[in-house]
């Protein structure tokens, strides 16, 4: 019988969809907490099939370090996102450049854009209320001109500023859709090209300003700093750069 074995990679990488199907925080936690206490629940059904003697249905929870660096296939880097950008002007998709800016400035998950009314931008932050939680979110001068400019371009006088044709707020499938649409034109490979991206992008560019992984945890709307700090972990190609930097070969 084949045999299986819970791994603490495992679990980290099913985080990691989680994040990039754009869960919610709290949904995360939940569902991570279930996985570790199954994996922890193993180890008592274990002893009871050694004892019965049907060692060949274990399951083994194998311990791994601490993911240490992300995998660099899949980080977007700032002059990727630049490239993006400037490929959504080159083909005419003014309303996703300026999505993919407003993410990428302000960190907000795609599914909370429906919050970036015009309202909110004129006051210049939005209340953002989900899972019974409200936090404020800050729009950037130069960002909130953009979208006021937008938002009379298209003669949109209150409510959401990003609307399909057919005035209804895009939704984060469409959102998926036309960025993956333009990653042959900007020379970026489709692995790295999803919303969540951009919010992986302003947490690290907002810590690189301000070190201080508790307000970034706020400003992300994260119950745990944990979770801000899967964030923050390095590249491979980073964290070979610090071995480098060491000076510890003659």
């Amino acid at each position: 019988m084949a045999e299986y074995r819970i791994t603490a990679e495992q679990i980290t990488d099913f985080a990691k969809h989680l994040r990039q199907a754009e869960r919610s925080s709290g949904t995360i936690e939940n569902y991570l907490r279930h996985v570790r206490a199954f994996a922890a629940w193993l180890g008592g059904l274990n002893r009871f099939l050694t004892f019965a003697g049907w060692q060949e249905c274990q399951v083994k929870a194998l311990r791994l370090q601490r993911q240490l660096f992300r995998d660099d296939n899949r980080e977007l880097t700032r002059a990727e996102y630049d490239r993006l950008i400037a490929a959504a002007h080159a083909m005419g998709r003014e309303r996703l450049a300026l999505l993919m800016e407003t993410i990428c400035a302000t960190g907000i998950r795609v599914s909370e854009v429906k919050y970036l009314t015009v309202e909110a931008t004129e006051r210049g932050r939005a209340e953002i209320a989900l899972k019974g939680k409200i936090r404020t979110i800050l729009i950037p001068g130069k960002l909130r001109r953009k979208l006021l400019k937008y938002a009379r371009k298209n003669k949109t006088a209150s409510g959401e500023i990003f609307l399909t044709r057919n005035g209804k707020g895009i939704s984060r499938k469409q959102i998926w859709a036309e960025m993956k649409a333009i990653c042959e034109k900007a020379g970026v490979a489709p692995s790295k090209v999803f919303p969540h991206n951009l919010r992986h992008l302003f947490a690290r560019t907002f810590y690189k300003v301000c070190r201080d992984v508790a307000k970034l945890a706020d400003v992300l709307g994260h119950s745990s700093i944990e979770t801000t700090r899967i964030y923050l972990i390095s590249t491979g190609a980073e964290h070979a750069s610090l071995l480098e930097r060491l000076g510890l070969i003659g």
